[in-house]
């Protein structure tokens, strides 16, 4: 009884039909038919001698009740607390992730021109909405209201962002920023700004009229929602 336990465990991928196995069905049915475990399967390769790469690649999205979503802020350490995850399987992970979160900030060559605050919104959703601790980033902006980059200019708490005028400033100035957006994501999923967010903007827009460098926007990122200041007339 206990040899056929034994062996029952220790299967691999290449005991499932082909039809079933992560690549084979990517290359027969495309990227879109796999599940989320499929998919970071692939990533991984291999598993170990009592799991199938789909059964580690499981257990990652198993860490987080969210599952797919909590990998855009994973980390190093959580993934190789996983068995049968070793530095080199969390940096092929990390480094997809990152792609994953370039890929969907820019597109192509082309530089993004801010034509509404929802533009910015799109633009950082994905990467920020997921967050557990509040960034503070600004958007530096040239003369056409196009993005140059975004910038990070902060990490605060998990309900709050710690930020100063001169590390703003300091960092348009540095990027040549025309106009800057500020940003910043809510942890708790509701964009609703708080007194503190209402103040900090008053003051950094002065500062930044001051400096010949105009905050166009505030934009608060929650879950899948955002609120802009521009559009609420907070400002």
């Amino acid at each position: 009884m206990e040899d056929n336990l034994s062996i029952d465990r220790n299967y691999t991928i290449k005991d499932l039909p082909i039809s079933e196995r992560p690549r084979e069905k990517l290359y027969s049915y495309g990227p879109e038919s796999l599940s989320n475990a499929e998919l970071l399967a692939i990533i991984i390769r291999t598993g170990h001698k009592e799991d199938t790469a789909v059964e580690v690649a499981q257990r990652i999205l198993n860490l987080d009740n969210r599952g797919l979503p909590f990998l855009s802020n994973v980390t190093l350490e959580q993934l190789t607390d996983i068995k049968g995850i070793g530095e080199c399987k969390a940096a092929q992970i990390l480094a997809a992730i990152e792609i994953g979160k370039r890929i969907n900030r820019w597109k192509a060559d082309d530089k993004v021109k801010v034509t509404s605050p929802m533009v910015i919104a799109n633009l950082m959703m994905d990467e920020m909405r997921y967050l557990d601790k509040e960034h503070f980033n600004i958007a530096i902006l040239d003369t056409k209201n196009q993005v140059l980059s975004i910038e990070n200019i902060s990490i605060g708490t998990l309900n709050a962002s710690i930020v100063h005028p001169r590390d703003v400033f300091n960092m348009a100035i540095k990027k040549n920023a025309n106009s800057i957006i500020l940003l910043h994501n809510h942890p708790s999923g509701d964009p609703q700004p708080s007194n503190e967010d209402i103040n900090i903007t008053h003051r950094l827009v002065d500062v930044g009229n001051l400096v010949g460098i105009k905050v166009l926007d505030h934009i608060i990122i929650g879950d899948n929602r955002y609120i802009s200041f521009k559009e609420k007339n907070l400002f």
